[in-house]
């Protein structure tokens, strides 16, 4: 997760996997074979990218290949730009594609296959909807339901713990949602709904929300940042989809500091999400880009994660802080669709749910 951005200076105790010499599994060698001079390669990659500063330092040491990031709008906006350029990529490699935006980029054959050596360190089911390759995980998390505690305690409210109660009319005009459009959590909230109710219930579930006073912002920073009660942006709205890792951030990056958590995550209404990074199909520097595949997979760059995107690392190697374990929430039984469900239905489902929720 993602967006911290004047907190990320404080990270110190991450500062080590940013030295001289990158951490690396056995099967990873990172060296380039490039003759032509100096590389920079172009990381494409949402605006909640917010990776330590320096990070890259240690894999340009190790390969004498440069690493500009350049950030572009939340995934959604990332994802069809890439789109748009297939085969005429704008960058090398592409940080942020999810298991619910996967299938369009696909469709659109933005990516060369990769496998990088780093996948024996990772759990089969997160290469389950990538049989080709045609990106590689680097991240985890769950996209779920997140309230504000003071605002229920405070007026003696039991908050909504399913995705049926957001319903109820005792929590009319309380929740706000990024579009499924535009967001890629506000897309996984509409799939999760869809795995909830069913390919013939969602529907008048939105029907309900609409009716209800549910507000659909364009992005996740607006909805979490300025229109949540729970957050620094102090909006009135106490209900929110965010992630279940959402509630740590709020505690580490408290100023002043404060003792207890928040927020709170409705466990019951978690939708799994996977990120992709991926290499751009048409890039000239593709041999670099597969170092670059490997260092973002590597323990180096994983151990980074969990307090400066908020997510959990794909290398089982990583080592979770206690800090994040504490309060990340980590969903035994996330809903789920086959990535094969969202390819068949993604433009169908998306046309419906914008007739219904922006009519």
């Amino acid at each position: 997760m993602r967006k911290y951005l004047i907190a990320i200076g404080m990270l110190a105790i991450l500062t080590a996997s940013c030295s001289s010499s990158p951490t690396s599994t056995d099967s990873t060698v990172l060296t380039s074979d490039s003759t032509d001079g100096p590389v920079t390669l172009t990381l494409l990659a949402h605006e909640s990218f917010t990776p330590t500063p320096g990070i890259f330092d240690a894999f340009t040491a190790a390969t004498g290949i440069a690493v500009e990031v350049v950030q572009g709008g939340d995934a959604g906006e990332l994802v069809t730009k890439a789109v748009l350029t297939s085969g005429n990529p704008e960058g090398d490699v592409l940080w942020g594609v999810d298991n619910t935006l996967l299938s369009r980029a696909l469709e659109a054959d933005v990516f060369s296959a990769y496998e990088t050596p780093n996948t024996a360190s990772m759990d089969v089911a997160l290469l389950h909807d990538i049989p080709g390759h045609e990106v590689t995980p680097v991240d985890s998390g769950d996209v779920c339901i997140n309230y504000d505690i003071a605002w229920f305690k405070s007026r003696n409210i039991a908050p909504p713990l399913t995705l049926d109660a957001l319903t109820n009319k005792q929590y009319a005009n309380l929740l706000v949602v990024p579009s499924a459009l535009s967001s890629s959590p506000g897309l996984a909230f509409l799939m999760a709904t869809i795995a909830e109710f069913g390919t013939d219930g969602w529907q008048s579930y939105w029907k309900s929300l609409r009716d209800n006073g549910v507000m659909v912002v364009d992005g996740w920073t607006q909805a979490y940042n300025t229109e949540f009660s729970g957050a620094s942006g102090k909006g009135d709205r106490p209900i929110v989809v965010s992630y279940s890792s959402s509630p740590p951030a709020e505690v580490i990056f408290a100023d002043p500091p404060i003792d207890a958590v928040p927020t709170a995550v409705a466990s019951l209404t978690c939708f799994e999400q996977i990120e992709y990074a991926g290499i751009l199909r048409g890039t000239k520097h593709e041999a670099e880009a597969k170092l670059l595949i490997d260092y973002l997979t590597d323990l180096a760059f994983q151990n980074d994660l969990p307090l400066t995107q908020f997510v959990f690392p794909v290398n089982n190697g990583a080592v979770l802080p206690e800090a994040f374990t504490k309060y990340a929430l980590r969903p035994e039984n996330p809903l789920r669709l086959e990535a094969d469900v969202i390819a068949t239905n993604r433009t169908a489902w998306l046309d419906e749910w914008s007739a219904i929720v922006l009519k």
